[in-house]
């Protein structure tokens, strides 16, 4: 990296703290400006933007840990951004991707991970400070029925709605639901699925979730569409899952458990769906392993942890559950997340009248810097299926699978949700 250009009025300090960040950030290129016009530039002066940084603790605390630095300044309106926050976030996760995590990082992620760990009561802590926020919050930005997971676009130009209804049908046909059979759905969200497998599938559902609020609302979705004889939500803890079932499903819930506590969920599935069950994963993942990102397990989802294909798969193995098909849909979730952090610009003034704006800010960074993460390749977006040893053979290939979707153009488009 060249030697990055500072502006004549720099103490020793400030040069110091400045050549730190810019280390730390991997030479992107960007402009970090004090409020009293001091800055640093890259050594070409190409830049995306400029970080302008209110003062000299928030300097400070960004040398020290720039994600966590720049997380708390931007929330809390120290750091203020002029130019496009998401071009600027790519172009910090590609600099930043060689770059091996500081001592100190690594020290706040195991220190968080003790703290926020996913233990009976730490899960529902954990759950209630993300997902029981409010109903009308999150209304205010997901599709009509409220999922909250990675939609599934079999054209680009599918509108967000239709994305999460394609996501619940592609999801019941990679199970081949048939009438009749009993499901148990683990961490069931607002319950969209639960009641979609019923409603179109002619399954029973048991569908568990500690979150009150979620809860709720999806029993009133079930008693007003007439399911509530046919989808049972219960107000729980997966591992308290108990009885018999044909099909085990899990879309958005893996991210919840820890990686310590895989042995135990392997085990709870073969005890409800034995050798001739059958089931899937729906989880956010990396390509290595690496901890969640600091600033969101502290501000905005506590406990999280994305695992590796090879973890995921451990699941399985000591109960010889056979994985019949894997999936990365990590485009189709950097394409959900640019409706939805669109969606979350355009109710901004709603968002404020419910919450303060550090609030605001900090989501607005959070699904900028989550769409960012599924644009580079830092996360992917994995769909696992798998079934017992006596489980009766499913799909001979994938054509079913895309039946009745629309033909995919030769050249994909990107259509940008944000325009």
């Amino acid at each position: 990296m060249g030697k990055m250009s500072f502006l004549p009025k720099f103490s020793f300090a400030e040069t110091w703290l400045l050549r730190r960040i810019m280390n730390g950030l991997g030479g992107a290129p960007l402009r970090l400006v004090l409020e009293d016009g001091v800055g640093a530039s890259p050594p070409d002066d190409s830049t995306l933007g400029t970080l302008r940084i209110r003062d000299r603790r928030t300097l400070a605390a960004m040398a020290l840990d720039p994600e966590i630095g720049f997380g708390e300044g931007y929330a809390g309106g120290r750091i203020r951004v002029e130019g496009d926050l998401v071009r600027m976030l790519e172009a910090v996760y590609r600099s930043m991707a060689k770059i091996p995590d500081s001592w100190y990082g690594r020290l706040v992620s195991r220190w968080l991970e003790w703290c926020q760990d996913n233990t009976l009561d730490g899960s529902r802590h954990n759950i209630h400070r993300h997902y029981d926020l409010g109903n009308d919050f999150y209304k205010l930005w997901l599709d009509a029925q409220l999922l909250y997971t990675c939609a599934y676009f079999p054209s680009p130009r599918a509108t967000l709605e239709e994305a999460q209804v394609a996501k619940m049908d592609y999801v019941c046909r990679k199970l081949q639901l048939q009438p009749g059979e009993t499901v148990v759905d683990a961490g069931c969200g607002w319950g969209a699925l639960a009641l979609h497998m019923a409603r179109n599938y002619g399954v029973s559902v048991k569908a568990f979730n500690i979150s009150h609020e979620q809860i709720r609302f999806a029993r009133e979705r079930a008693a007003e569409e007439g399911l509530s004889d046919r989808v049972e939500f219960i107000e729980d803890d997966y591992r308290n899952i108990s009885g018999k079932f044909d099909v085990f499903v899990s879309v958005g819930m893996l991210e919840h458990v820890g990686r310590d506590r895989y042995a135990g969920l392997g085990e709870l599935i073969h005890r409800v769906v034995g050798d001739s069950g059958r089931g899937l994963f729906h989880f956010i993942g990396r390509n290595r392993p690496a901890p969640f990102s600091r600033w969101i397990r502290r501000r905005v989802f506590p406990g999280a942890y994305a695992p590796v294909l090879r973890e995921a798969t451990e699941i399985f193995e000591r109960w010889n559950f056979s994985v019949l098909d894997v999936e990365n849909l990590r485009l189709h979730y950097a394409k959900t997340l640019e409706h939805w952090l669109a969606r979350f610009e355009e109710a901004n003034r709603q968002v404020s009248t419910m919450y303060d704006a550090r609030f605001l800010r900090a989501w607005r960074l959070y699904l900028a810097g989550s769409l960012v993460a599924f644009q580079t390749g830092t996360l992917q977006l994995f769909q696992v299926v798998f079934a017992g040893s006596s489980c009766r053979p499913l799909l001979w290939t994938r054509a079913p699978l895309y039946e009745g979707e629309p033909e995919t153009e030769r050249k994909p488009q990107w259509t940008h949700a944000m325009s």
